[in-house]
């Protein structure tokens, strides 16, 4: 047998789509030979696609020079798409690939690479989406517009701009994705100095830009403050975009948000502590505000600040850290929940937006009394998304504590604040999801915990601040998924059992604790630090490099993460986003290994679409799947259902 295989899926709707007890055989194709897999479910329950307003996804079509005279031509494959159905490629109205039903991914041999072709995509006599090839080499070159104007803080400091965080959504409802850029200051971050201001920016994948949008002065530039959600909101098939806003804020058409020759930083200092807070909601294709209501919970007057009950400091740093997503808390429609405060006081609030107005769907608030203090001070800088406890809804992974779809608080595992977190099946045999953790209250460390209950299934201490985690399946050789943390003693496999300890004289052996991409052409994911991809080998505990991105820079200073990581175009591989060295154009690179996979879209899952949505946020943290995807689908003969549509 070899290893060339379809990987498919199957659904489980209402009723059905609730936790089934013990394994079922499918059928699974082998090159063609019928045989059976054992199928666990993936998670205790599975979302009701039927009722989810999703995506009309298109077909991703791309065409790249992956070699000086090798064209690599990917395109998706869809939950809607039969079972056996095949793909033709016309180059240039020419058949160079008939009846592919393998991997939706193809290498064209062309003599002249760096001339443009167009490529069309067939399945059953009907063309599915047409392309031109990219003539650039390894890569797709973004051109950008021109950057905002140089500007300078009231202190003297002069700023210039450079492309910072990305996300995704569909403007104009063709099925196939725009770009939203936000342009960051030089002179951002820190909260006892004054920044520059931010802009977002909406662009085509040929760099057409189709609008800007200034926030004013009064938005402070940085990870911390400037978070922002796009995805369709309303359900009409356009992507929004929903951001905290103030007075000054322009969009793009010219028009102001409040007063706009109010300007409330603060003197020195420059931070914003004091006048109106507004949340609004962008037109994606237009970028023309189209309402904005009051931010709350607002945040109140500084000598509560400090306070038992506050936001845990005096000087307007803490009460200024957001961080946003979107999510189905109905189970149908997509709420935009907005998310203040980390340290000590926690506030989730859930907006709805019904394409006429921005309501509030429910407010999470740490000073409601009927909320235990418990739930103080178990913020991170970063969250997750999904439908944890199997009622159809999504919960809010916060950190160390959840809040359910109804706004009430779901638990909290009391581990304190952290930054980074993981939410992912990491042992394939074991229905739900957990979260990995790692932890900057003492007694440090990294945890994974139940998504559902919180309930720790095992615990590593440290004795200093654990500042990065990651989990993946990094390698087939161990069943399920590894979790490893910095500082935490080494590499773990689902069960908290060491499997590459921490070495003194070698380090940490080649991890890193960033980024995370599905690359190569096997189902084990791959380590993403900084320019770089590694593949890492438990057997020689090293990492080997297997890309290296030319001529970009990572964004977020010591973090270190591309603008964007995800499945963006082609087949189920994964494309990496950043910025070219001198910010004048964004390069998206993608994987020209050969897989033997076909595999639907990561993008038809909710709690992978979400993760790209809320990438953006603060402490950027990877992609993950609200279901097991690894080497051991195949290995260990278990297959998955309950993700997807048929």
């Amino acid at each position: 047998m070899t290893t060339r295989a379809f990987l498919f899926a199957t659904v489980m709707l209402g009723a059905a789509a609730r936790a089934v007890a013990g394994p079922s055989p499918v059928p699974l194709e082998l090159d063609g030979t019928a045989g059976t897999v054992t199928t666990f479910p993936a998670q205790a329950t599975a979302y009701d696609f039927s009722r989810l307003k999703r995506e009309k996804l298109g077909r991703g079509l791309v065409a790249w020079r992956s070699a000086t005279n090798v064209v690599t031509v990917s395109w998706r494959y869809l939950s809607s798409d039969a079972r056996d159905i095949a793909f033709d490629v016309l180059r240039d109205g020419v058949r160079i690939a008939t009846n592919v039903t393998a991997a939706t991914q193809i290498d064209d041999a062309v003599p002249d690479g760096g001339v443009p072709h167009r490529y069309a995509l067939v399945a059953n006599g009907e063309t599915l989406a047409e392309t031109t090839s990219h003539t650039t080499l390894g890569s797709i070159e973004i051109p950008l517009p021109a950057p905002p104007d140089d500007g300078m803080t009231p202190d003297g400091t002069a700023y210039t701009y450079f492309p910072g965080d990305c996300s995704i959504g569909d403007v104009d409802g063709d099925g196939e994705y725009e770009i939203f850029l936000k342009w960051d200051p030089s002179v951002k971050g820190g909260m006892s100095s004054y920044t520059g201001e931010t802009y977002y920016e909406c662009l085509k994948l040929d760099g057409t830009s189709l609008w800007r949008i200034r926030m004013g002065r009064n938005i402070r530039a940085g990870e911390h403050c400037s978070d922002f959600a796009v995805a369709d909101f309303d359900g009409d098939g356009r992507a929004e975009m929903i951001v905290k806003t103030a007075d000054g804020t322009m969009d793009a058409k010219g028009t102001v948000i409040g007063d706009a020759s109010k300007d409330w930083r603060a003197h020195p200092l420059g931070s914003v502590l004091d006048g109106p807070e507004y949340i609004s909601v962008f037109d994606g294709l237009t970028g023309a505000v189209r309402d904005t209501v009051d931010y709350l919970p607002e945040r109140g007057p500084p000598s509560d600040w400090e306070t038992a009950r506050g936001w845990g400091d005096s000087y307007g740093n803490r009460v200024e850290r957001y961080l946003f997503t979107p999510a189905y808390l109905d189970g149908e429609h997509l709420s935009c929940v907005a998310c203040r405060g980390i340290y000590k006081r926690t506030a989730l609030t859930a907006y709805d937006w019904d394409g006429a107005h921005l309501s509030v769907r429910w407010l999470f608030d740490t000073t409601n009394t009927v909320i235990s203090t418990a739930f103080q001070g178990q913020g991170f800088h970063s969250l997750r998304v999904g439908d944890v406890d199997g009622d159809g809804c999504d919960e809010i992974v916060y950190g160390a504590m959840a809040v359910d779809h109804d706004g009430s608080p779901l638990y909290s595992t009391q581990l304190g604040h952290g930054d980074a977190l993981h939410l992912l099946q990491m042992d394939p045999l074991r229905r739900g999801l957990q979260v990995f953790v790692c932890l900057e209250s003492s007694p440090y460390g990294c945890a994974l915990y139940e998504a559902a209950t919180g309930e720790i299934r095992w615990r590593k201490t440290a004795g200093q601040d654990t500042g990065r985690a990651v989990a993946g399946d990094l390698d087939g050789a161990n069943p399920g998924c590894e979790a490893w943390a910095v500082a935490g003693k080494g590499l773990f496999d689902q069960f908290g059992s060491s499997l590459v300890p921490y070495d003194a004289k070698k380090g940490y052996q080649g991890l890193s604790f960033s980024h995370l991409v599905w690359w190569t052409g096997t189902l084990e994911r791959s380590l993403l630090p900084g320019t770089e991809v590694r593949s890492y080998s438990l057997t020689d505990k090293a990492a080997t490099v297997i890309a290296t991105f030319a001529d970009v820079t990572t964004i977020n200073s010591s973090k270190a993460v591309p603008c964007l990581a995800g499945d963006l175009l082609g087949d189920w591989r994964e494309e990496v986003l950043m910025a070219r060295t001198d910010g004048r154009a964004l390069r998206l690179f993608l994987s020209s290994e050969r897989t033997d996979y076909r595999f639907w879209t990561f993008l038809e899952d909710p709690v992978y679409r979400h993760s790209i949505a809320h990438q953006n946020g603060c402490y950027n943290q990877p992609t993950q799947a609200g279901f097991y995807f690894g080497p051991d689908l195949l290995g260990h003969g278990i297959w998955f259902r309950g993700t997807f549509l048929p």
